[in-house]
């Protein structure tokens, strides 16, 4: 179960990289209107047409977002892939804390805002990092 575990938690990390990219370089190709954009835009503009100096602003901030994601993941799967696999401390403690902390702060703004879609999507990419790492935690703690 734990290689499991370990290799699902690189793969989120993975996963997270990947998305960034795209979000940085694509933020309105139609790939990512149907994913993100067509849920996120209806919250901001009644009709989800974004003026043109909107989706100007739209695509810089997605990058920015974008290439923060991608490291974000970078840094997860890194994690993942040796130190936690070591069973290090340390490892398990950091994806934890920073994911528990991401998700507090980014879905309290997304509530403030009123943009469900990313509560929800923030909530699965949760819940997919957390049951992992609630299954490996006996193999962090330390016997005296």
């Amino acid at each position: 179960m734990f290689n499991f575990c370990q290799k699902w938690l690189t793969g989120i990390g993975i996963y997270l990289a990947i998305f960034g990219i795209i979000l940085a370089i694509f933020p309105q190709s139609a790939l990512m209107n149907f994913l993100f954009n067509n849920q996120i835009d209806p919250g901001f503009w009644v009709d989800g047409q974004l003026p043109a100096n909107a989706t100007y602003f739209q695509a810089w901030i997605y990058g920015v977002l974008g290439a923060t994601v991608s490291g974000w993941g970078i840094l997860l799967a890194s994690i993942a892939f040796i130190p936690f696999k070591k069973k290090e401390k340390w490892a398990w403690n950091s994806l934890a804390g920073a994911i528990g902390f991401w998700y507090v702060v980014d879905t309290l703004i997304s509530a403030v805002y009123r943009v469900e879609f990313n509560a929800i999507f923030n909530t699965l990419i949760l819940l997919s990092a957390a049951i992992p790492l609630a299954l490996t935690r006996r193999q962090f703690v330390q016997k005296r």
